[in-house]
C-alpha cells in the first residue's frame, strides 16, 4: 500500500515531510522527517526523524473513531489526511491518540 502524505513544505531553509501508511505487519506508521538549516539552529543537527507506530488492534480503535470499516486501510489513511494535514500534525496526532487511549509508541532520532 503506497504512503499518504500529511503534509510537505519546503523552502532554502528547510524541508519537512509528514506520511502515513502501513508497514507488512498491519502497523500503521506516521513517519516525520524534517532537514536543513533551520533544524540545525533549533537542535544542532541538520536532519531530525520522528515516528509513531501503531499496532493493528489500536489502528481498530481509530477506524471505529474515523466511521469507516476497520478493515478499511484506505479509508483510515483518508481519514487521517483529512484530519492531520498541516505543520503540526505530528503533535495533533500524538495529542488525538493520548485524548482517545489509542496506545502507541514513538521514536525520535536527532
Amino acid at each position: 500500500m503506497d504512503k499518504v502524505c500529511l503534509y510537505e513544505f519546503e523552502n532554502p531553509e528547510i524541508k519537512i515531510s509528514m506520511h502515513v501508511y502501513f508497514s507488512p505487519e498491519n502497523q500503521l506508521l506516521f513517519d516525520g522527517y524534517d532537514i536543513g538549516k533551520r533544524v540545525k539552529e533549533g537542535l544542532g543537527d541538520s536532519d531530525y526523524e520522528y515516528q509513531y507506530i501503531i499496532a493493528w488492534e489500536e489502528v481498530k480503535k481509530m477506524a471505529r473513531l474515523f466511521n469507516c470499516d476497520e478493515n478499511d486501510k484506505p479509508a483510515i489513511l483518508e481519514g487521517l489526511k483529512q484530519r492531520f494535514n498541516a505543520n503540526d500534525a505530528y503533535s495533533k496526532f500524538g495529542d488525538y491518540m493520548k485524548e482517545h487511549h489509542i496506545v502507541f509508541e514513538q521514536f525520535m532520532w536527532r
